[in-house]
Order: C-alpha cells, then sequence, then structure tokens
C-alpha cells in the first residue's frame, strides 16, 4: 500500500481521494446540523494531511467524540498525537467539556496504540457496533479521557 492509501485498510472507513469531496459535504451537513465540527490538519509545511472532528456532541453532558482522519500512513505518524492533544486542549479548557471519547475498530491497532499514548482509557468495547461497506461487522473500542485526568 502506497502512502495516501488508506482507504484499502480493510477496517477503516476513509473514503477514496474521488469520495473525498461528498464526505467533506456530509461532514459539513452535520456541522450545520450540531452535530459535528470538522477541522482542517495542516503539516509543517502547511499542506492539507487530514481532518480532526469533533463527532457526537452531547453539549447538555459536556461531551464531546474526537475523530481523526489524515490522508497518507506518514502523515498519520506526524500529526495524530499533536492534533489530538490540541483539540482535546480545545475541548478541555474552552468548551469545559467533562469527558472527551476517542473511538476506533477493534483490529486498528496503530490508532489505539496512539489513543493509549495520550492517556486514555479504555471503557469498552461495542461488539458488532457497525457494518462495514465491505459487510463485515466492526467491533469498536471505546476510550475516554475524563476532567480530572486530562492536566495529567
Amino acid at each position: 500500500m502506497k502512502d495516501g492509501e488508506l482507504w484499502k485498510l480493510w477496517y477503516t472507513f476513509i473514503p477514496r481521494a474521488e469520495d473525498m469531496r461528498k464526505e467533506i459535504d456530509r461532514r459539513l451537513g452535520l456541522q450545520a446540523s450540531g452535530s459535528m465540527l470538522p477541522m482542517t490538519v495542516f503539516d509543517a509545511e502547511g499542506k492539507i494531511a487530514g481532518m480532526t472532528t469533533y463527532m457526537n456532541v452531547d453539549t447538555p453532558n459536556r461531551r464531546v467524540e474526537i475523530v481523526h482522519l489524515v490522508c497518507g500512513a506518514c502523515a498519520a505518524q506526524r500529526a495524530q498525537h499533536p492534533v489530538q492533544i490540541v483539540v482535546a486542549y480545545h475541548a478541555f479548557e474552552k468548551l469545559d467539556c467533562i469527558a472527551v471519547e476517542f473511538r476506533t475498530h477493534f483490529f486498528n491497532h496503530q490508532s489505539r496504540r496512539g489513543i493509549e499514548r495520550l492517556g486514555a482509557k479504555q471503557d469498552g468495547i461495542l461488539r458488532n457496533h457497525q457494518i462495514a461497506p465491505n459487510g463485515t461487522l466492526r467491533d469498536t473500542v471505546v476510550y475516554s479521557v475524563i476532567a480530572s485526568e486530562w492536566p495529567t
């Protein structure tokens, strides 16, 4: 798999390049409804490296899920950790969230290790949580960081 072909990974929901416009429009529609806040991620050279998103915004309970999507494997390794820290900082310090959630496919071990490096604790596994585009069933691992853990 060449860098930038992450849609070929069977355990991800990353759109192909030709479907990215549709995905961006979907996310902007969800932003308009108040349930998502997509953000562009730039690399050190100022090029677009992907996007990160507040999803499942639960304003009354001051919770949000952070989803991170990058365009290339190299960008993923460079951008994931710092971007998620900045977005988590904003959620806790500016939005006054009491918990920030991260979710990933059970078999996405790279993502799971990255989330754990952030200090997130595993809350559980949602078994048969979603049906993937290829028809396989996805088990989703749910992690969170709560406000009392955030400063550390």
